[in-house]
């Protein structure tokens, strides 16, 4: 295990340092981070989409000043797109040069599986960085347990065997996130290894201050309607609820149509901007429509 410098001083620097970026946390969050630095562990980042979690990660490598080294996941994704793989083109010229010279292949083998030939992918990246790492492992629940059996094969000693080259260890422990919307059930294998993070909508408070800090030129009176719609609207049976980013996009769309007050009939014409599926917007929509429906209700108060 390579040794491990620390990041943060305290939970208070961690919360301080994300506010300064713009990512506002509650005290759960940032103490998940200060203990993952510490302890030198992945954070398993759950919790429905939109909440926040790829953004937690990039607001971390952001405030810390930490190069921000990104595996998309998907179904499919293999050791050579996650870890490395050699150049086989690069190795072929090299084979035929050197056959073209005279060489035995034992000479010829120990030229072309070397770091030379070899293509590095996010894992292998991460681990053998010289600079600081925040590793993030997107969407970790779309990959198949073979995949998910190598993720934990490097982050449990931060190494990781090539037949070719022997152990690669780590040059520094990475701060690693790995965010799942909990489409399929992760092994008990990887959850052991990670500290665990729930990430679920912020509460009326925490989202008014979100809208307030992302869109700066906003009233104070909008932004609290917004957040209070939104959340009314969350309380619906919906295919997709709002996200945060989407509760962003509605507030920048109202200040730009310079609205001051939401009513029902604003809500309905811009209500595309929250939601994405159509049996959403219709269920919305006769929601609004009704004589004591969301907005009213939001509007009226707490």
């Amino acid at each position: 295990m390579p040794d491990q410098t620390y990041r943060f001083e305290s939970v208070a620097e961690v919360r301080e340092g994300l506010r300064n970026v713009d990512y506002l946390s509650d005290e759960g969050i940032a103490g998940i981070v200060y203990l993952a630095d510490r302890l030198g562990k992945p954070i398993l980042v759950e919790g429905p989409a939109g909440t926040g979690k790829t953004q937690l990660a990039k607001s971390v490598a952001e405030m810390s000043g930490a190069r921000l080294i990104r595996l998309q996941c998907y179904e499919g994704l293999d050791e050579s797109k996650a870890l490395f793989e050699w150049n086989y083109k690069k190795q072929l010229l090299r084979i035929q040069a050197e056959r073209g010279e005279g060489n035995a292949w034992e000479q010829i083998e120990d030229d072309i599986f070397s770091d030379e030939f070899l293509l590095t992918r996010p894992l292998l990246e991460a681990i053998t960085a010289d600079d600081p790492v925040v590793l993030l492992i997107d969407e970790v629940d779309r990959v198949e347990v073979e995949t998910e059996a190598l993720l934990l094969e490097i982050l449990s000693d931060y190494q990781v065997s090539i037949p070719e080259l022997g152990t690669i260890v780590a040059k520094q422990i990475p701060l690693v996130f790995l965010t799942s919307n909990n489409t399929r059930e992760l092994s008990e294998a990887l959850k052991r290894r990670c500290l665990f993070l729930h990430v679920d909508y912020p509460d009326l408070e925490r989202e008014k201050e979100i809208v307030l800090t992302k869109v700066p030129d906003i009233t104070d009176s909008l932004a609290d309607q917004v957040a209070r719609i939104v959340r009314s609207i969350r309380q619906l049976e919906l295919k997709k609820a709002p996200s945060v980013s989407e509760t962003i996009d509605w507030a920048r769309t109202l200040l730009l149509l310079g609205i001051e007050h939401v009513d029902a009939e604003t809500a309905k014409a811009t209500i595309n901007i929250l939601l994405k599926y159509q049996s959403d917007i219709t269920k919305a929509v006769r929601e609004l429509d009704q004589e004591h429906g969301t907005i009213q209700k939001a509007s009226a108060g707490k």
